[in-house]
């Protein structure tokens, strides 16, 4: 039986050619419907008639988005370039598209590619919405980006994301210390806040940033126009070592942070820092209601996103019964979200006023008895420096260098970099604007 095909071409006297070329031979493919535009391809997409797409780069409208909803709708994509245009056969590769071929091939190679795209692991398949539930499910591939923004191997840094349950356990105080320690032992570093209710590192840091850079690379990564280049003029550089991708301030903003977007940002991170910390939300669950609409965007997916993208996660959590408590049952729903995780616990703000005893080892034989978890950190807690850091909108290392927070940090940061010793190399001193 002949695969059903769909045309999405902006050409439509070459498209007319190619659907009689398609319907003379006995190629293994049939055009189904010939769409107008991008509206009508998805459309058509989701009323499950076609398992594929044969569309042109200058398509209008063509994003990472509309090609997740494609997936979702079960249709493998072929993406046509104009021969010799490297730019958009660039692009659609960029935007995810794995099968891109010259607009003038022959119709017998355009139907092998639409085979092929239709056979390939990962492609969509017809009957597995239900699958694509999961907001990373339907992302398409990430590409892999040099600095002109052509495909290249993956950049060799480290993505650590920090995570931790409701209740404000100090999430962002350890994302933007512990790239600014990172920064102070002599790694580049690349800090990007991706909570998506609203992120304050900007104003931790003292930062004027009016126009969210998170906001601004991820709609170019929708686009497929997303470059290194680019990347690093959206990230404010506030030390020699250290880089700010600030975000959305605004609660209201989120679906500016698209998952399939955010996964394009973080993979080109990896080739600008060596390591790229993400602040990110608290949320993992996903809107039951939304379930039927696998295409709507989901507030919590650029969580998932950033955690499923990270090599290490850290898990922030208080030292405190109530902030214990949450961590547990926030590290059991971490696993379920993002299979195979195995973060790195640190517990925040510890100190003998909350916790009866010796407060480290009552709070790591709790994690140990009720989370199975072993490897434990501690930050003391300081509200005088951290009060004064924030105050300031410094670093610790800048307003308050020599306070027992700072050294955990430093130690953390050692760590994460492979580093024997926890002394910093040199102070950070941020350039302010």
């Amino acid at each position: 039986m002949p695969v059903p095909v769909l045309t999405a071409v902006s050409d439509a006297v070459w498209e007319a050619q190619l659907v009689v070329a398609l319907e003379r031979g006995d190629l293994g493919v049939a055009v189904v419907r010939r769409c107008v535009d991008l509206a009508d391809l998805l459309a058509t997409a989701t009323t499950g008639q076609a398992r594929a797409v044969l569309l042109s780069a200058d398509l209008r409208r063509l994003d990472r988005a509309s090609l997740a909803r494609l997936a979702v709708a079960g249709v493998a994509v072929v993406g046509l370039a104009p021969p010799g245009d490297e730019q958009a056969e660039r692009r659609l590769r960029a935007l995810g598209v794995a099968h891109v071929l010259p607009s003038d091939t022959s119709p017998e190679d355009l139907a092998d590619a639409v085979v092929l795209a239709v056979g390939s692991p990962g492609s969509p398949t017809p009957g597995a919405r239900a699958a694509h539930a999961d907001p990373r499910a339907a992302l398409p591939s990430a590409p892999d980006l040099d600095e002109a923004g052509s495909v290249s191997e993956l950049g060799s840094g480290e993505v650590v994301a920090v995570w931790g349950p409701t209740g404000a356990p100090g999430r962002t105080t350890v994302a933007v210390q512990l790239a600014a320690e990172l920064a102070a032992l002599g790694r580049s570093t690349l800090l990007v806040d991706a909570d998506v209710y609203g992120g304050v590192v900007a104003q931790v840091l003292g930062l004027l940033d009016e126009a969210p850079g998170l906001a601004a690379a991820a709609r170019l990564a929708n686009q497929g126009t997303l470059d290194l280049p680019a990347l690093a003029e959206l990230s404010r550089t506030v030390a020699a070592d250290l880089r700010v991708l600030s975000g959305v301030t605004r609660a209201d903003r989120w679906p500016e942070l698209r998952p399939a977007s955010l996964e394009v940002v973080l993979e080109l991170a990896r080739s600008l820092a060596a390591t790229t910390v993400v602040d990110c939300a608290f949320a993992l669950e996903q809107d039951e209601e939304l379930a039927y609409d696998t295409a709507a965007p989901r507030r919590n997916g650029a969580t998932l996103t950033a955690l499923a993208a990270a090599d290490r996660v850290l898990a922030v959590g208080t030292a405190d019964p109530v902030g214990l408590q949450r961590l547990v049952r926030g590290l059991g729903e971490l696993k379920e979200a993002v299979p195979g995780v195995e973060p790195l616990v640190v517990v925040n703000r510890l100190r003998a006023t909350a916790v009866p005893g010796d407060a480290e080892a009552e709070v790591r034989a709790a994690l140990s008895r009720y989370a199975g978890v072993e490897r434990v950190r501690f930050l003391p807690l300081d509200v005088v420096g951290l009060d004064r850091a924030v105050a300031a909108g410094r670093t610790l290392a800048e307003a308050a260098p020599s306070t027992p927070v700072r050294a955990a940090l430093t130690a953390l940061a050692a760590e994460l970099a492979g580093i024997p010793t926890a002394a910093p190399r040199r102070r950070l001193a941020l350039a302010r604007r």
